[in-house]
């Protein structure tokens, strides 16, 4: 619309101000205006026509005005439309590349982060992923809950990395805890064979934080044992306290580098408790001051009933904290044992 009345303002300007003077250098314009909110060339290149066919109009009328300048305003329409035609097909191009690339990354979300059950046996779960990124799918962030021949066991980890080898090392270790966590009964051993199983992997320099936690079916104490990752923390009563490990413990695939071991704590899980578990994403989120999150107080003001509702209503609060979108990614896994 903007090409068709730049069109006849060039062509009004002209009649208005006499033979001796043009306007047909701005007609080159034209094609851009017609190309911009288009991914079809056609609409330029017609455009371009248009204001090609009205130059050579204004130069039988602008019988006063030197040739070279004519002909240099109609060289320029057409070179103008030409560039303007080959951007929009490579945009064009690059949009339908990017819709292939987002169904593969969508693909391999669903594939390593499988979609959790809202009900296992007297236990509720919710779950949320958001990618940093705008057009991303998938990163680094991972989590899993599945029923054991011991219990429920969870797992939320962050890869220390970006990009696909980030993705490979989630996938990996995905892997790993999904065929221990269901021939292991000390969930330590389980931390353990994840450890080995990254430091083993050639030429890797990720490593991941994470946190395990077992449920048993039976009623009794959950157990948490704890990689380097931020706390959990567990809503008791009204109250939320950290669950912090009888003593710190490197991330997956740094154990070596310390020796020991990794150590559990035990942890009552009561009826009508909340667990959350999270990723630095959410709790290193900073607002307009550098201020982090103050998760632990902002989840006290929320209500605990269902862990649904509970993260919708924690992420709308971290979005208005940060006032922006989260520059990493974030995971969140809350669990209640219901009354």
């Amino acid at each position: 619309m903007g090409g068709f009345v730049l069109v006849a303002l060039a062509v009004a300007a002209d009649f208005v101000t006499g033979p001796g003077i043009t306007f047909a250098p701005v007609l080159a314009a034209v094609p851009v205006l017609a190309g911009t909110g288009t991914r079809r060339p056609t609409r330029p290149l017609l455009a371009g026509a248009l204001a090609t066919a009205f130059v050579a109009g204004l130069t039988l009328y602008d019988a006063e005005v030197p040739a070279v300048v004519m002909v240099t305003a109609a060289v320029t329409v057409v070179v103008v439309t030409f560039f303007t035609c080959a951007n929009v097909a490579v945009v064009a191009a690059q949009e339908r590349e990017l819709v292939r690339v987002r169904t593969v990354a969508e693909a391999a979300q669903r594939a390593l982060l499988r979609l959790v059950p809202r009900r296992m046996g007297p236990l509720v779960v919710a779950v949320r992923y958001v990618a940093a990124e705008a057009e991303a799918r998938i990163g680094g962030d991972l989590y899993e809950v599945m029923r054991t021949p011991f219990g429920v066991r969870l797992f939320v980890g962050d890869v220390c990395g970006k990009g696909l080898g980030a993705v490979e090392t989630a996938a990996d270790v995905l892997g790993v805890f999904r065929e221990a966590a269901r021939a292991e009964p000390d969930l330590t051993e389980v931390a353990r064979r994840l450890d080995s199983a990254l430091a083993r992997r050639p030429a890797s320099e990720e490593f991941v934080t994470a946190v395990l936690v077992g449920i048993p079916d039976t009623p009794g104490p959950a157990v948490v044992v704890n990689c380097g990752h931020p706390p959990p923390l567990l809503c008791h009563a009204g109250e939320v306290s950290e669950v912090r490990p009888p003593v710190d413990a490197p991330p997956l695939a740094l154990l070596g580098l310390v020796g020991g071991g990794y150590r559990a704590r035990s942890l009552a899980f009561e009826r009508g408790d909340l667990l959350l578990l999270y990723t630095d994403g959410v709790a290193e989120a900073r607002n307009a001051a550098d201020r982090f999150y103050p998760l632990a107080q902002r989840l006290a003001l929320l209500p605990h009933a269902e862990p649904e509702a509970l993260l919708d209503e924690l992420l709308v609060d971290v979005r208005a904290y940060v006032g922006s979108g989260l520059t990493d990614d974030a995971a969140l896994l809350a669990i209640r044992r219901e009354r």
